[in-house]
């Protein structure tokens, strides 16, 4: 699926209620999971990471679509192939 898709499948979804609720508590909504994210990581719960992951991203593109943003566009004009600080694949940039 591709980053396009999946926002439109979560805006057929949840539009209307995440309108509803707004950014501020979506964003709040989005912080729960990836903080249900990082529990599921210390305790090594692959089900749950999975899980987790699909959530935290429903509820990234549930934010962009709010904010009206089209994020597969974004990442793409952000990273464009390369890594936008060092321009190199793989990224060379000292961490």
């Amino acid at each position: 699926m591709r980053i396009e898709d999946a926002q439109n499948l979560m805006k057929s979804l949840y539009y209307s209620k995440d309108k509803a609720r707004g950014i501020d508590k979506t964003f709040m909504w989005y912080i729960e999971e990836l903080g249900e994210l990082a529990r599921a990581i210390r305790n090594n719960d692959r089900v749950s990471i999975m899980e987790e992951l699909a959530d935290s991203i429903a509820w990234l593109l549930s934010m962009a679509n709010l904010l009206d943003i089209k994020l597969e566009e974004v990442i793409t004009a952000k990273y464009n192939g390369v890594c936008p600080k060092c321009k190199n694949i793989p990224c060379k940039c000292i961490v």
